[in-house]
């Protein structure tokens, strides 16, 4: 894929600041960002939450795999922070501004250990591998596209004299993926950072990563060059967390723990080694036959109430899967709200009565979504509420950003809960406006991170809200 070049936009700190939401731009790997039943995690994930918690503005996560790509969605403004596990490289600085680094790590050559290892002694082990870089002179090694891995094996090479045969895999964009062929026995060589590569080594016993090509290099987070308050209040953070327990709980979490790591990328329920988005996907598929959205929307609004837990209860009282209140267990006749067939059926049957009602008062269907979904949290009655707000104050009743939304929110105020067109009074509304906002968030990353096991659910899907 050719380079992605463009200008970086003007929009500073003050900006992100202003409109309330950091972007960050992220890949789905075992330690960037993925999918863990239902759940997002990842040590840079976890890193941008606590700093967006401490800056008092909201995260939003974008996905490639492609580091052009994230280069570009950063100089178009499209994301605020490229968060990769990212090596500063000459190169780089010349089209982006690092932060300061928050790891240091070597780069190291991933290769398969010979075939019958664990019987064979540690010495016949060890004169079967490459051992001194100066033996990779002629060897193939594949890296993917735009690595600072490939800039690295091009020095060495001049270093040892000798050409190293890089291959760039322009198919594969991500550097765990070829760990994975090296592992499966389909190339030979790869690079990758050690941290990565000494987790990816609990996955696949028969790799060694003991080979270090270079000394440590500065991985950090990448924001436009000409956005230097940005760069200096993230260096400022920075400075502040890796001074606290919790940096290190963090770190730990994903390089040190390598064991649970393993266990955690490799389940049947993640986005990096599985298929699988929740132990009820089946339950959902079949529930989602009689709406108009795909199961992935019912997915993604079901651990939005209850994180996949059919155990919980919330403070008034919803119980379970789809959290019904007592209201709607009488209504849909459920026996027991913890059981998640029941749940889903029942909650699936509310849905549709919604759907139904705001059928002919929202007509496109994208936006009739948004009113469905703040409505199963709030009830429709304090959405129609905002509706007619939304009416005698001269902005549109069908659109939900900007306009039924920010009535909802207004609702909080006693202007609004108590003005004549209103029927029900005080709503807090910002916690709808974020339930529908999470919950189709989470639908269009679900939808990307697990994209080949929902191509054969492509068909049924009616709606796609974004």
């Amino acid at each position: 894929m050719p380079e992605l070049r463009a200008e970086p936009v003007i929009l500073g700190f003050d900006e992100i600041k202003e409109r309330g939401t950091l972007t960050a731009v992220v890949d789905n790997s075992s330690t960037g960002y993925f999918i863990y039943r239902g759940q997002p995690m990842g040590y840079e994930y976890d890193l941008l939450s606590r700093m967006a918690s401490d800056l008092n503005v909201s995260l939003k996560i974008k996905l490639t795999s492609d580091i052009e790509e994230a280069f570009f969605m950063l100089n178009t403004g499209a994301a605020d922070v490229m968060a990769y596990h990212l090596t500063v490289t000459k190169e780089r600085t010349e089209r982006v501004a690092f932060t300061d680094s928050h790891t240091e790590v070597r780069q190291v050559l991933v290769q398969r250990k010979p075939k019958g290892w664990r019987k064979m002694k540690l010495h016949d082990i060890e004169e079967s591998m490459i051992r001194n870089p100066l033996d990779l002179g002629g060897k193939e090694v594949y890296t993917r596209k735009g690595s600072s891995f490939s800039e690295r094996l091009e020095n060495l090479s001049d270093e040892i004299g000798e050409d190293i045969i890089i291959l760039e895999d322009v198919a594969i964009m991500d550097t765990e993926s070829l760990i994975k062929k090296v592992a499966e026995g389909e190339i030979k060589y790869t690079i990758a950072d050690e941290d990565i590569a000494m987790i990816n080594a609990t996955y696949y016993p028969d790799l060694d990563v003991e080979t270090a090509i270079s000394f440590p290099q500065k991985i950090a987070w990448a924001v436009r060059k000409n956005a230097p308050v940005l760069k200096d209040t993230i260096n400022y953070w920075l400075d502040e967390v890796k001074a606290t327990p919790d940096f290190n709980m963090i770190y730990d979490r994903y390089f040190k723990y390598r064991k649970t790591q393993n266990l955690r990328a490799q389940s049947d329920f993640s986005s990096v080694g599985g298929t699988m988005i929740s132990p009820y996907d089946d339950l959902f598929k079949s529930a989602a036959e009689n709406l108009s959205v795909d199961w992935v929307m019912l997915a993604s609004l079901a651990y939005q109430e209850s994180k996949f837990d059919p155990e919980v209860e919330s403070w008034a009282g919803a119980k379970g899967l789809l959290q019904l209140t007592d209201i709607s267990i009488e209504q849909f006749n459920v026996q027991d709200p913890f059981n998640p067939e029941e749940s889903i059926e029942a909650g699936t049957e509310f849905l549709e009565w919604l759907e139904d009602y705001w059928a002919d008062k929202v007509i496109d269907p994208k936006e009739r979504l948004k009113f469905v979904l703040g409505s199963y949290n709030v009830g429709q009655g304090h959405v129609m509420d905002a509706v007619k707000l939304t009416k005698k104050y001269g902005k549109d009743p069908q659109v939900w950003d900007d306009n039924v939304a920010e009535y909802l929110i207004a609702k909080s105020t006693e202007k609004f809960y108590t003005d004549p067109v209103v029927r029900f009074g005080y709503c807090r509304g910002d916690e709808p406006v974020n339930y529908v906002k999470k919950i189709l968030e989470r639908y269009d990353q679900y939808k990307t991170l697990f994209a080949k096991n929902l191509e054969e659910q492509s068909d049924s899907t009616l709606v796609t809200a974004r």
